[in-house]
This record gives structure tokens, C-alpha cells and sequence, in this order.
């Protein structure tokens, strides 16, 4: 992981069958959705899920995927995905570190930056909206 932030979450990941490719590794479009399912945790912590979300009236649409992919995974591995929140004010940027649960070892590292958007008008907010930066000062002790 580049920086670990403010806050993080890690989910448990066991990979399923239908996520390895013909030479029987997890093809590396699947690793996405191991990030989206962490990074949904961290927002969990954050009191800030998608009922949140939606009710705010903001939309926050990633803008930018980074994924480094280190050592393959394989069918029945058991993967631990961290998402560490390192920005928020002006948009929200998430470093990630895949490893295997069993040794350690460092699969993959990745990071997403999102955007707030106006729900109503499409308009991109440069700064992250208060309300949703005062989940983050609250979950962190900030506040």
C-alpha cells in the first residue's frame, strides 16, 4: 500500500471458481470487484453507505483506477482486500492492499479516486460535500 489513511477496513476474500481464467489464475478484471467490495466496507465504517449516499444527493463516479498486480492468485486462495481512506476533502482517494490471508504476501496494490457529483444538475463539486466530511471527522474522532 502506498499510505495507509485516516481509516480502513479489510474484507476476507476466498476466490471462487468463476473468477480464474483458462491458465487458472484470477483473471484481472475480477480484482475490481474485490476493491469496490472493501472500499463499501470502509464506506460501512464510515456511516456512509449506499442509503447514505443516495439520500445525500450526491453521486461519487470513479475517475481513476490504478491496479498493480504483484503475485497470482488462484481458485480456493483466501485473500484479505484493505481499503485505507487518504483523501477526502476534495475527492475521495482509497489505497488498497491485496494479500494472501494464508502467508502474507502481497498480491496486488491498487488505488481509486471518486469525484463528487450533484445528484440533480451532474455538476463535479470541487470539494467533497460537508456533510459526507464530517462522516469522516466523526468516524475517525475528529469530531
Amino acid at each position: 500500500m502506498r499510505k495507509e489513511g485516516i481509516l480502513s477496513a479489510t474484507i476476507d476474500v476466498q476466490v471462487a471458481f468463476h473468477d480464474v481464467d483458462m491458465v487458472q489464475v484470477v483473471w484481472h478484471g475480477h480484482y475490481p470487484k474485490y476493491l469496490e467490495n472493501a472500499r463499501w466496507a470502509l464506506m460501512d465504517r464510515l456511516d456512509y453507505g449506499l442509503d447514505t449516499m443516495i439520500g445525500s444527493g450526491y453521486a461519487w463516479p470513479i475517475v481513476d483506477l490504478q491496479v498493480k498486480y504483484l503475485r497470482v492468485a488462484r481458485f480456493g486462495d483466501r485473500l484479505k482486500v484493505r481499503a485505507s481512506l487518504v483523501e477526502w476533502e476534495s475527492r475521495l482517494a482509497i489505497n488498497y492492499m491485496v494479500t494472501d490471508a494464508g502467508d502474507g504476501a502481497r498480491v496486488a496494490r491498487a488505488r481509486t479516486v471518486q469525484v463528487a457529483v450533484d445528484g440533480k444538475t451532474g455538476t463535479l463539486q470541487l470539494e467533497s460535500p460537508p456533510a459526507f466530511v464530517r462522516h469522516i471527522r466523526l468516524a475517525a474522532g475528529l469530531e
